[in-house]
């Protein structure tokens, strides 16, 4: 069996190195990102709109199986059946673009497969044997759930009795974890994609306010595609930002232990 790839150091002919750092710039986006609920009309152009969207892509995601797409709605009718989804808000009726952000948690199969066949374009000396033993064996194992489910509850008492003599990963061992195993992983890519906005010069808004069902049978989704969020983009009005940020006391959420 192949070392375990979190836990040990393969020995490869690889290196990557980055001195990049600018924390005042980071910051000062950081804090200029807002949500904007009204928009100029100003367009975005499509390099920019490409360029955010390959932004979001470079995410941090689950096992690098990038459980996510991204929608950029384009078609006037689907545009304004979209905005009517999202409860004509001021952000999606004024906004430049919408893109819908779709969380997958049943691509990991493909996927997975792909890891496998990247590993395989690439130098051996640069692919560990636990990377590859990790995608051909433990993803599997981890993100198969059978049907309605029934294999994950097998795990989950099998997780169970481990569990009582060491520490054990717990999920994903139902559907309903899969969800939010897909979920987080594409919310990480929709930050990604709101600060490459910011980066351009552009505002943007995270819009939960709509009606899923709708608009997945507008962009033709299979059941177990689920609508992360739709982010609206655009160049911001000067009555955009309705106030001044507010957030509690740091204290509230920062914990020392």
């Amino acid at each position: 069996m192949a070392d375990n790839i979190l836990t040990s150091i393969p020995d490869l002919d690889y290196t990557e190195q980055s001195d990049y750092y600018n924390p005042e710039a980071f910051n000062e986006l950081n804090k200029n990102r807002r949500s904007c609920r009204v928009y100029t009309d100003e367009p975005i152009p499509e390099t920019v709109m490409n360029a955010c969207m390959e932004s979001a892509l470079l995410a941090p995601n689950s096992s690098n199986l990038q459980p996510w797409e991204f929608y950029w709605v384009k078609s006037k009718e689907k545009r304004d059946k979209l905005v009517t989804y999202c409860l004509n808000q001021s952000t999606a009726r004024t906004a430049a673009e919408i893109i819908i952000a779709v969380a997958r948690r049943d691509t990991w199969k493909k996927n997975s497969a792909m890891m496998l066949q990247a590993f395989e374009e690439q130098d051996e000396a640069k692919v560990s044997e636990s990377a590859i033993y990790y995608y051909k064996k433990i993803v599997p194992l981890a993100y198969t759930q059978g049907y309605f489910g029934g294999l994950g509850m097998i795990k989950r008492l099998a997780l169970g009795f481990i569990s009582i003599s060491k520490p054990t990963p717990r999920q994903p061992k139902s559907i309903a974890d899969m969800r939010v195993w897909a979920h987080k992983s594409t919310a990480l890519a929709c930050q990604n994609l709101m600060l490459a906005f910011r980066a351009h010069g552009y505002d943007t808004c995270p819009v939960e306010g709509l009606d899923q069902r709708r608009v997945r049978k507008l962009l033709e989704l299979p059941y177990s595609a689920e609508i992360c969020m739709a982010i609206t983009a655009g160049k911001r009005a000067d009555n955009g930002i309705y106030g001044p940020r507010i957030r509690f006391d740091k204290d509230l959420f920062i914990k020392t232990v």
